[in-house]
C-alpha cells in the first residue's frame, strides 16, 4: 500500500504557484475557551503562542 501512494505522488504534477497567486493562511488557537485568528494577538500573546510546546499524551493504563 505505501508503495502505491508512493508512485502516484510521483506520477503528479508539482504545482508552483507565483507570489501573485498566494494567499495568506490564517492560523486559529483556542484561547480562554473560545477560538480566536492569531493575527488579532498582542504582542506579548504572540509570543507566548510561539513558545507553546506540544506533546503526546501516554494513554493510561488501569490496574485493577
Amino acid at each position: 500500500m505505501n508503495q502505491m501512494k508512493q508512485q502516484s505522488k510521483q506520477n503528479e504534477p508539482s504545482m508552483v504557484l507565483s507570489d501573485e497567486e498566494r494567499q495568506p493562511c490564517e492560523v486559529w488557537t483556542r484561547v480562554m475557551g473560545y477560538h480566536r485568528p492569531v493575527a488579532s494577538f498582542n504582542i506579548g500573546k504572540k509570543g507566548e503562542h510561539a513558545e507553546r510546546q506540544f506533546f503526546q499524551e501516554a494513554c493510561a493504563h488501569l490496574n485493577h
